[in-house]
């Protein structure tokens, strides 16, 4: 295979706030790897009101539907005008049922050692769904507010299946289900029942365990290393992928990987962090994570692991950290760490 019939398209999104900062630096230590990615480069969020007029243009989503393969920068979606939330948008759009969030400890010293976690969240179902209305009562047309949640269990039995395998895929031993069956019976009743019923088909390859959300909470909090991966609801996945990223240092630890049948984007799980944008001081480590999980998606797993090695280096020999994990690199000085370590290797 020739060089140019190995290259892979892909669509880059820069972002908005400190998103095209952090975007540069993976992209110059992509290029220095080798990374085989022909980058479309394509504007969203607030850069794509300024020029089309919507958060996701429709250039946006044409390159996404031709290259399948997305690495994106936090997007912020407007407050009031109507528009939805991008991110939502953009999962219904490709149907990326899958949230994959790994969290695991780089930086030692923590308050927690040796986390290694992997949470999988359905991520086109549940209370995201937003069926919600007003009623009003007497002259408040706001008085009464009403939302519907939607677990099919065509949909359920698509996320746990793909957590089963992703944990026979990569050596892990069990599968937590979380869910809310004790009170929301029929909406996470459904998943927890989904969960029960594929578990036979992995017995004596994976086991599997179920939680009630909140005794999950407290003990991930208490005892995290009870855990291996979890495979939760919409909503619930949301708020235990930061819980868990608390655990290994914050959201700029935190990567996410949004998977289809048809396409696949990968993302930092934090914002936009406007406040800091323009200073030189962004965090571009979740985003390189997230850039090593596009690389294995690939198939391109000499490389990821090769990232990762150069990552743990800096962090662990070189001491190179950003203000945010305890240090005084700027955006620009980590990435030089970083290619300085794969440059050498």
């Amino acid at each position: 295979m020739s060089a140019t019939q190995s290259r892979i398209p892909a669509t880059l999104i820069p972002g908005d706030g400190i998103g095209p900062e952090i975007m540069d630096a993976v992209t110059r230590i992509l290029e220095v790897l080798g990374a085989p990615f022909d980058w479309d480069v394509q504007q969203g969020g607030m850069a794509g009101i300024a020029s089309a007029g919507d958060p996701l243009p429709q250039a946006l989503l044409d390159s996404i539907r031709r290259t399948r393969l997305a690495l994106k920068g936090p997007l912020t979606t407007p407050v009031g005008g109507g528009f939805r939330s991008v991110n939502v948008r953009l999962r219904e759009e490709f149907h990326l049922y899958a949230n994959l969030r790994p969290v695991r400890t780089m930086v030692p010293g923590g308050r927690y050692e040796d986390i290694d976690i992997v949470l999988i969240r359905e991520n086109i179902e549940g209370l995201y769904v937003a069926f919600e209305h007003y009623i009003a009562i007497g002259d408040d047309p706001h008085a009464v507010a009403i939302s519907s949640g939607v677990n099919t269990r065509a949909g359920a039995e698509r996320i746990i299946r793909y957590a089963f395998e992703y944990a026979l895929a990569h050596g892990r031993k069990k599968v937590t289900v979380v869910h809310k069956a004790n009170v929301l019976k029929a909406l996470t009743g459904i998943f927890l029942e989904v969960g029960r019923d594929m578990a036979r088909e992995y017995e004596g390859r994976v086991a599997m365990d179920d939680r009630i959300v909140d005794a999950c909470a407290m003990q991930l909090v208490m005892n995290p290393w009870q855990y291996d991966v979890i495979v939760t609801t919409n909503l619930f996945g949301d708020i235990l992928s930061d819980l868990l990223s608390g655990l290994v240092g914050g959201l700029g630890m935190a990567p996410g990987a949004n998977i289809g049948e048809k396409a696949a984007i990968f993302e930092a799980v934090h914002g936009s962090a406007p406040d800091i944008a323009g200073k030189g001081i962004a965090n571009p480590l979740a985003l390189l994570l997230a850039a090593g999980l596009m690389l294995k998606h690939v198939g391109r797993d000499d490389l990821a692991q090769r990232l990762q090695v150069a990552i743990d280096q800096v962090l662990r020999v070189d001491g190179v950290r950003t203000a945010d994990l305890g240090g005084h690199a700027k955006t620009t000085d980590f990435a030089a760490a970083i290619i300085r370590r794969i440059a050498n290797a």
